[in-house]
This record gives C-alpha cells, structure tokens and sequence, in this order.
C-alpha cells in the first residue's frame, strides 16, 4: 500500500511537470495512468483525475494572483458568465453520458479526446498569440456558450480542468492575452467541474475515492509539485520540441488506452 501511495506520488509530479511546461495542469497525461498503470475502470479513473484536479486548480488560483491579479480577472467578468453559461450544462451531460456508457465504450472516447488534445497541442498552443476576437456581440455570445458546452462535456468525460480547450477559445474568441487567458481558465475550470463533480456523487463508482483517500492524496501532492517544477522548467525545453513531445506522448496513450481490456 505504502509502495502504491509512492508510485502514485512520483506519477503525479512527473505529470504536473509535463502540464506545467505548457501552462496546464496535466490531467489529461494523468488519465492514461491510472487506466493503464494503476488499472483502475475507465469511470473510477475519470472520477480519480477529476478529484486530483480538483485540488491542482483550486492550488493554482492563488499562485496566479501574483502574475495577474485578481481585479484584472474580475473585471472580465462577463466573458466568465458567457462561458461557464454553457460550461455548467456541459459538464453535468457530460457526467451523465459518461455514467451511462460501457466501460469499453469510455475508453475508446476518451482515446480519441486525448487524440483531440494531442492535435489542439500542435496547432492550438501558441503562447505569443493574442489580438483581436473572431467574433463580437450576439455571436461572440452564441459562440461562447457552444464553446463552453463542448468544453464542459469534454472536461467531464476525461476527468480534466479543461485548459487545452478553454485557452485557445479564450484567445481566439475574446482576445485574451496567454496569462490573462491562463486565469480566466481556472476561474472558469473550477465550478465546471465542481458540477461534474456534483454529478458523479450519484454514481456507485464515486466510492472509489473513498476506497483510495491516500493515494487521491499522494497523487495530489505530486501533481502540485510537478506543476511549480514543470513551470520553473519552462523556457529551458524549446516549446518547437516539447509541443511535439506532449502531443506524441497523449497519442501513444491514447492507442494504449484505446487497446484496453
């Protein structure tokens, strides 16, 4: 048991660090962990990575204060609503699609979302990019609440804070600089998945967080550190290679989960 809570602590800051290079959390490397490594069920496992991220996102909304404060957040407060207007449906669907799918079936979508994410790391992430919206007014607004469903649908599914998706729209759609989108993120990601959260409770399998309070615990802590150690890293790793990388290394799991049995 001591053995498992140290396993599972060394593959939480291993994958903080991979999401910290890129800004994320790293849930969606962390899934394919407990699947593939741990061999929890594919629900157990989305409910184990919602609740470790969870307390990543709730840990990472204070550390940013210090980067952009959180007037500037508030004061975009309206892009917040209009995201999590949809966010919130998505994330409670999502929960429900998830709670009712067969097991074999959850893995296969959850391989092709992390093929999905794979491809958003390559074409989608780039840090220099801001500028003006795509949209504005009624279809900002419109767009806005259909991007927040999918991403809430998306972010229950896997388990994930959803900042692959919830970035790229923010800077494409609003116009967000990278930092301020970073933010805006986590003020968005958070009661997103409280309410997937809320909703997986209803599910027999959320027991499995109370079978596995320590090792929730170790995974936690190791995905905090990861992060602080993964952004301490970043500028060191060209992001020409470690975009590459990550999204490589989501594609091998994602065949590997997709083969589960």
């Amino acid at each position: 048991m001591a053995q498992r809570g140290i396993l599972s602590f060394i593959v939480g800051t291993g994958v903080g660090s991979l999401g910290g290079l890129i800004g994320l959390g790293g849930a969606e490397f962390r899934l394919p962990f407990l699947i593939g490594l741990f061999r929890f069920a594919a629900l157990e496992a989305v409910i184990l990575n919602k609740a470790t991220s969870l307390v990543v996102v709730a840990s990472a909304l204070p550390f940013r204060l210090s980067v952009v404060p959180f007037a500037d957040v508030a004061a975009h407060w309206p892009i917040i609503i209009n995201l999590l207007a949809g966010s919130l449906a998505g994330a409670w669907f999502g929960a429900g699609w998830a709670m009712r799918l067969k097991s074999e079936t959850l893995y296969k979508i959850i391989a092709l979302l992390l093929v999905g994410i794979a491809v958003i790391l390559l074409v989608g992430h780039d840090p220099q990019s801001s500028g003006d919206p795509v949209a504005s007014g009624w279809l900002q607004i419109v767009l806005g609440v259909i991007a927040g469903f999918v991403i809430g649908v998306v972010a229950s599914l896997l388990g994930v804070a959803g900042g692959e998706l919830l970035i790229p729209t923010l800077i494409l759609l609003f116009g967000a600089d990278i930092k301020l989108a970073g933010s805006l993120s986590l003020a968005v990601s958070l009661p997103t998945m409280l309410v997937g959260f809320t909703r997986y409770s209803r599910d027999q399998s959320f027991g499995v967080l109370a079978r596995n309070k320590a090792f929730v615990a170790a995974m936690a802590a190791g995905s905090i550190l990861g992060t602080f150690i993964g952004a301490r890293l970043l500028g060191i790793v060209p992001a020409s290679f470690l975009l590459p990388l990550l999204a490589a290394i989501l594609i091998v799991s994602a065949y590997k989960v997709w083969r589960h049995e």
